[in-house]
């Protein structure tokens, strides 16, 4: 179906069929919700085994009593474990409790409050700071900065991650911007693993930005592979180091959606003089995380090769989801120029672009047969996104079933959106 080569009368005709099928998906009283990228039961299961695993014993390896005070950084063993999830030394690893957001939050925080090396850094006496955001990114990101008064600046992303030139322009124009958000492996929403080159040109970023930038590397995806062909992504440390930039790097990640989401453990890799400064304020909020947890998920696990086994697990149960929606939105509007998406191996999200002006009119549509979609602008700064295209699918947590019924929906209403608007409607 492409609607810039129809006649009026054939998108008349498009116009009743079309109609007609929304009113049958009207009468059937749907509640379907295709919104946050939450595991599903049936991977929540697969951690089951956590509970009881310790069997009486709370102890560490090195004798640490886990149900005790102190080891404000976590537990050796934690440390060893998912120092290797996210690509650094355990010395420059800490194990926090169940949310990275709240080590971002944190780290953005005391950044501007207190500043990276000492008060003299505090980025808030530099004035009104700036972040920049590739779009379309995670919504959550983009709260925190609101939430803190720092103002963002969307950067655009192509297959490759963020468009480096770009990135690199608006560094050498405004001194005041202090960070930038990524996700660099399946990226929320898109899909895309950051290419070498992009890793390669983020690690000089300081070089430009001045010793207090930061890279906010929140690599939520590391191992969430769909397949085993999965593309990799380059070491971001690494390429730090060889630059001597390996202060700008906090890299962050979590088990929210390897283990239980609502308990699992979240963890900061940044160098060691990073976190001798984080930890000084860390302590004033905390005199150490849930060890008992983390003693519980390296038990569970027992070694990295364990880690990627378990992953193996919620892929089996994520692909068959991810594959739905596509096939849906192939067969539907693949032979179109109704809309274009991505194609990703691994993540949570499918980032689907309509045709301009049409999102929020898709989801609004949508909600209107009891479909939830995740908010239209979700994926932009202040939920602005300027071209009205962009919707994020999430699979991950309805049946399959749900899913299929879900799909069948949002094709109609991307079509019908489609067409309304071509005729003026």
């Amino acid at each position: 179906m492409y609607v810039d080569q129809a006649s009026p009368q054939e998108l008349q005709s498009q116009l009743v069929e079309l109609e007609r099928q929304y009113a049958a998906f009207q009468a059937s009283n749907l509640n379907l919700d295709l919104t946050r990228g939450k595991p599903s039961p049936a991977q929540l299961d697969l951690s089951n085994g956590l509970d009881g695993i310790l069997g009486g014993d709370y102890r560490a390896p090195d004798g640490t009593d886990c149900r005790n005070y102190g080891g404000l950084d976590g537990i050796a063993d934690a440390k060893a474990l998912f120092s290797q999830v996210l690509g650094v030394k355990p010395s420059e690893t800490l194990i926090g409790g169940n949310a990275s957001l709240t080590l971002m939050f944190q780290n953005v925080a005391f950044a501007h409050l207190f500043g990276v090396r000492g008060p003299e850094t505090a980025w808030s006496r530099e004035g009104k700071v700036k972040f920049l955001c590739p779009v379309p990114g995670y919504d959550r990101h983009f709260g925190v900065c609101k939430e803190l008064g720092i103002d963002m600046i969307p950067v655009a992303m192509d297959e490759n991650g963020p468009v480096m030139d770009e990135v690199e322009a608006k560094l050498k124009a405004d001194p005041l911007i202090k960070g930038i958000w990524c996700v660099p492996r399946f990226s929320n929403p898109s899909g895309i693993v950051y290419s070498d080159e992009v890793v390669a040109r983020m690690a000089q970023l300081a070089k430009i930005a001045g010793p207090n930038f930061r890279i906010f590397w929140d690599n939520a995806y590391a191992i969430h592979a769909l397949h085993d062909g999965a593309p990799e992504l380059a070491n971001l440390m690494d390429a730090a180091r060889r630059q001597g930039t390996e202060d700008s790097v906090l890299i962050f990640g979590s088990t929210s959606k390897v283990t239980f989401a609502g308990s699992g453990l979240a963890f900061l890799g940044t160098s060691e003089e990073n976190l001798k400064y984080f930890k000084q304020h860390l302590g004033m909020t905390t005199i150490g995380p849930d060890k008992v947890n983390q003693l519980r998920h390296v038990k569970f696990f027992g070694d990295y090769q364990g880690l990627l086994a378990h992953m193996k697990k919620h892929a089996e149960l994520l692909k068959p989801r991810f594959d739905a929606v596509l096939e849906h939105l192939q067969a539907g509007l693949g032979d179109s120029d109704l809309g274009s998406w991505t194609v990703p191996e691994g993540g949570y999200f499918v980032s689907f672009d309509a045709r301009p002006g049409l999102a929020r009119d898709i989801v609004r549509l949508a909600g209107e047969l009891g479909v939830k979609l995740t908010p239209a602008g979700a994926t932009f700064p202040y939920g602005d996104d300027p071209q009205d295209r962009n919707i994020r699918l999430a699979p991950s947590f309805p049946s399959l079933e749900d899913i299929n019924q879900t799909m069948e929906v949002f094709v109609v209403c991307v079509k019908l959106a489609a067409v309304r608007q071509k005729l003026g409607q």
